[in-house]
């Protein structure tokens, strides 16, 4: 799909059948790693031009710095069980801003206490609108078992983190295994 293309299925997600608008005008850019798209720039530019709020979900091993500034990034900070530790571009912490959000998707103990050191070592609380502790679900094929929320939001509590517990609503809607939601 082109810019264009998006812009126009946008515009007409935003209008219920009769053509009135939604009310709803908020686009979030996600889904793989939308900053690998060269076009996500430009698109992003157009919808904030068409006076759309508009949100980008990354996995933060990309630099978020050259994308609109009225944009709310979304930043990925990968944990050690998911094997991609390390991957951040540490230079995402000097681009964030109160409207921004950190987010964390948490497997075990190990992953909470490398969440938690970074938050307070990088003093999230402080800089970003939210910092988000995920639980991981269980793979659906039985690969990594999953991470109760309850444990997590103890372990939250019991560390007076100022976090917010985020679940992923998607696998609670649908079943999990289903892709593209």
């Amino acid at each position: 799909m082109t810019v264009e293309d998006v812009l126009e299925r946008v515009e007409a997600l935003n209008r219920r059948p009769d053509g009135a608008p939604t009310g709803v005008p908020l686009v979030e850019l996600t889904g793989g790693e939308p900053l690998l798209q060269p076009e996500i720039y430009p698109l992003a530019e157009h919808l904030l031009a068409a006076g759309y709020t508009v949100m980008v979900e990354t996995s933060g091993e990309r630099f978020v710095g050259d994308l609109p500034k009225e944009i709310i990034r979304i930043v990925d900070v990968k944990c050690p069980d998911s094997g991609e530790a390390g991957t951040f571009d540490m230079r995402n912490l000097s681009e964030l801003n109160t409207k921004d959000e950190v987010k964390f998707v948490i497997s075990s103990r190990k992953d909470y206490e490398f969440a938690r050191d970074f938050t307070r070592q990088h003093r999230l609380e402080e800089r970003v609108h939210a910092v988000l502790f995920s639980p991981v679900h269980e793979d659906p094929k039985g690969n990594w078992p999953g991470l109760e929320p309850r444990e997590l939001v103890e372990w939250m509590l019991e560390d007076g983190l100022g976090a917010r517990l985020g679940l992923q609503l998607h696998k609670l809607v649908w079943d999990p295994a289903t892709r593209g939601v």
